[in-house]
């Protein structure tokens, strides 16, 4: 949530920077452009973080008993639903930019047909605290064990 909102912070400077700079710059272009033009495309970018915001929050992790249960979707919901004793890796990978903002792709790989699931920019400083990711842990040392 946190580049959402930078990417939102960052138009809102493009679009009160291209205003300030057409009541700048009046002179030089035409006359019968209108005023609103310039502001209004840098406000079409508005749709780039919008459209991350909408998916982020449609989608929704879960535990349900030993199953992980992932949905993601706004009109039409697509839902995966993954057995804890079948889990065979959980990964955490972060960029720089990520590691600032505190986000992380998070993969699950699983013992299956479709056997990764990959969970781009989620929350990872809270991995580690989530009770699902301890019950994944606790599983795979019972399996060892």
């Amino acid at each position: 949530m946190k580049f959402v909102k930078l990417g939102y912070a960052a138009v809102a400077v493009l679009i009160v920077a291209s205003a300030i700079a057409e009541s700048q710059l009046k002179d030089s272009l035409p006359a019968d452009q209108p005023v609103w033009v310039i502001p209004g495309l840098f406000a079409l970018l508005l749709v780039w973080p919008a459209s991350r915001h909408w998916r982020q929050r449609f989608t929704k992790m879960t535990m349900v008993g030993d199953k992980l249960r992932y949905e993601t979707g706004v009109l039409s919901k697509a839902t995966r639903t993954i057995q804890l004793s079948k889990v065979q890796d959980v990964t955490v990978r972060q960029s720089l930019g990520q590691r600032m903002g505190g986000i992380g792709d998070l993969s699950i790989e699983t013992a299956g047909e479709s056997s990764r699931l990959n969970l781009p920019q989620y929350r990872s400083t809270a991995v580690d605290r989530r009770p699902h990711y301890r019950r994944v842990a606790q599983n795979r040392s019972e399996r060892n064990t």
